[in-house]
Order: structure tokens, then C-alpha cells, then sequence
């Protein structure tokens, strides 16, 4: 936690003088790691009550705040926003519309967190609105196993440490992610990715989804859309809404995706499963 808290310092030009801000709770490791770099840099810090609407109150120049992605519209409203250098953004990947919120209306700079509960803590950062994660000093990337992603940190406890993400590695210190090795379609012997695949749509989708896969007898398995029904006073029976919004999905995917990349199924649920951080789980509930 020390070492990592250092890198985070440095890649920040974190010191003595700097002020921290976490609106995090101290009970989870985000907020833990805001504590570590606070005594590192014997830096001042100020924990707020966690909340949706961080930094309502004036504390001067903010050296460092981290964030969930449901506190994004809380902290862009924030009368005080002006104060923050630099935000770190983790606990669940951001969509497209929330980077395009932080890129035409945010007055700092913020990144998204690259990281894992047996490195403690991040281990790259990515510019919001980039697609490159760069990596924090000390760490150095490396793949194996069919482009997974491999993390070496000879300072840190863990050494090295093979993951579950496919990346596309660009050298020793930036990668492009693309997707979950455990999350990967293998339809009729083409494999897919479906966080790659989701990336393309995102920005045109109408409503929150996800792809997955499912047992197909001819190819395997199959890709699948997965759509939330999120708009008021929906009637099963009716079906109107639901035909309405497949049309509009089966144009994006037709003009947007590669004919392997087009999901072979549409479902609808009344909510996607996701984990109290707020990543989605790929299961359906219909």
C-alpha cells in the first residue's frame, strides 16, 4: 500500500503541501489508499461524509480527488469545482456519455483507474478521453496467454501478476485494454470481444446495455444484446416501446459493427445486474 501510494505521489507531484479530498468511504481500499498517500507525502487531507454531491464546501486547492462514476454530475455541479487539480475515476469502467460530460465541462484534468484488489490499488491511468493507460512509476506491463495482460512491480509485494484483461500492448509502459478473458465469445471459431464490440455502439445506444454470450448448438455460442428498460410505464403486453427501440438497435449494430460482431439475439430486462460499485454482471434476468 506504501509503494503504491508513492507512485501515485509522484505521478501527481504530491508533497508536503499539497491537499487531499476524498469523498470516499475509508471502509473500502479507494478510501484507504486517500489515508496511505496522505501520511506518504505527510500531505494535509479531508474526509467527507461519501456522497453523490462531493466538494460543497470551500477548501482551497484540491491536489487530488478521487470518485466513483455515479458522483460525476454531483462534482461537475459543485460550486467549488474550480479548486481541483486532478481527479482519479475507479470502482466501475465509465460510459461514454459520462467521458463526454467530464471532456466539454470539467475545469481538471481526470483519469480513469487501471487496477485490482491484489495490487491494492491502481496501477495505470488513463486520460479521459484517451484510449492508452499509461503506467505509474515502478510498474512496467508485459503479456502472456493469448494477449493477457501481465503486471510487473518488483517493489511491490505481489512481484508480478498475471490477469484476467486482454490488452493490446504498445510497450513496456502503455496498453490499450479491450476486454475480460473470462467474458470472451468464441462464436463458429471467431473470437469476440464484447467490451470492444460495446465500445463502437456505446455513444448511439438509447438505453443502458451490455453483449454477452450464450451456448449456440451450430457456432457454440452466440452473440447477444442485452437491453435495460429504463423508460416510464412500460406494458409488457403491449410490446410497442420494445419493437420501437429494436428497430432503431438493429440499425446501429447494421451499420455500425463487422458481420461476426452483430449480436444474434435481442433481450429486454426490466433492470441489468450490476455490483454495488456499479459494473455490470453479464447474466440475464429475464
Amino acid at each position: 500500500m506504501l509503494e503504491s501510494a508513492r507512485s501515485t505521489n509522484v505521478f501527481f507531484g504530491i508533497d508536503c503541501d499539497s491537499l487531499l479530498v476524498s469523498p470516499l468511504s475509508p471502509q473500502y481500499i479507494a478510501g484507504k489508499m486517500m489515508i496511505v498517500r496522505a501520511l506518504a507525502a505527510d500531505c494535509s487531507l479531508i474526509m467527507e461524509e461519501p456522497s453523490n454531491q462531493p466538494i460543497q464546501n470551500h477548501y482551497g486547492t484540491v491536489k487530488l480527488l478521487p470518485i466513483v462514476p455515479s458522483q460525476i454530475d454531483g462534482l461537475l455541479e459543485s460550486p467549488y469545482v474550480d479548486d481541483i487539480e486532478n481527479v482519479i475515476i475507479g470502482g466501475a469502467p465509465l460510459t461514454d456519455t459520462q467521458e463526454q460530460k467530464i471532456l466539454t465541462s470539467a475545469p481538471f484534468r481526470a483519469y480513469a483507474t487501471f487496477g485490482m484488489t491484489e495490487t491494492c490499488s491502481h496501477v495505470a491511468l488513463r486520460p479521459v478521453g484517451k484510449n492508452e493507460y499509461a503506467a505509474l512509476p515502478g510498474i512496467s506491463f508485459r503479456t502472456v496467454d493469448d494477449d493477457r495482460l501481465e503486471i510487473v512491480a518488483e517493489s511491490r509485494s505481489f512481484g508480478s501478476l498475471v490477469t484476467n484483461d486482454i490488452v493490446e500492448l504498445t510497450d513496456e509502459q502503455h496498453f490499450r485494454w479491450i476486454g475480460r478473458a473470462d467474458n470472451v465469445v468464441i462464436s463458429g471459431g471467431v473470437k469476440l470481444h464484447p467490451e470492444a464490440i460495446e465500445q463502437k455502439i456505446a455513444s448511439m445506444m438509447p438505453l443502458p446495455f451490455f453483449i454477452a454470450g450464450e451456448p449456440d448448438e451450430k457456432w457454440g455460442e452466440r452473440l447477444i444484446l442485452v437491453v435495460e428498460r429504463n423508460y416510464e410505464n412500460h406494458r409488457p403486453e403491449a410490446g410497442g416501446l420494445d419493437m420501437m427501440i429494436a428497430q432503431v438497435i438493429s440499425k446501429i449494430v447494421n451499420k455500425t459493427l463487422d458481420k461476426y460482431e452483430i449480436p444474434k439475439r435481442l433481450y429486454f430486462v426490466n433492470s441489468i445486474p450490476r455490483t454495488t460499485n456499479g459494473k455490470i454482471i453479464r447474466k440475464i434476468h429475464r
